[in-house]
């Protein structure tokens, strides 16, 4: 492998703009937070908000945690099965071969 495969690229901006983004959702639901609690209790078709909501802040939260993680470089531990996997990708190349094709006379 090249010493560039092996270094990767740390994500500070995506970090930065989700974490950003995570603090805004926060500001905007503690400082709205009558607002908030006025249409969540209404019921009805409106209990898809908070279900909606804890996945917003669910996948903005997420997606900044990931990347601080990536950024100070802390990774999962690959597993055998992974590291095989991609060992095989890199040493199997698959051949050009042409396929057979019939061919009309007349």
């Amino acid at each position: 492998m090249t010493e560039s495969n092996l270094i990767k690229k740390k994500p500070k901006g995506k970090m930065l703009l989700f974490g950003v983004f995570s603090v805004g959702l926060y500001l905007a639901l503690f400082l709205n937070s009558e607002t908030v609690m006025r249409f969540f209790t209404k019921g009805g078709m409106y209990a898809v908000l908070p279900i909606g909501t804890v996945f917003l802040f669910s996948y903005v939260h997420g997606a900044f945690a990931g990347n601080f993680w990536s950024v100070l470089g802390i990774d999962a531990k690959k597993t055998q099965l992974q590291e095989k996997m991609e060992q095989k990708k890199s040493t199997v190349r698959r051949s050009e071969q042409s396929r057979p094709r019939i061919r009309v006379q007349a």
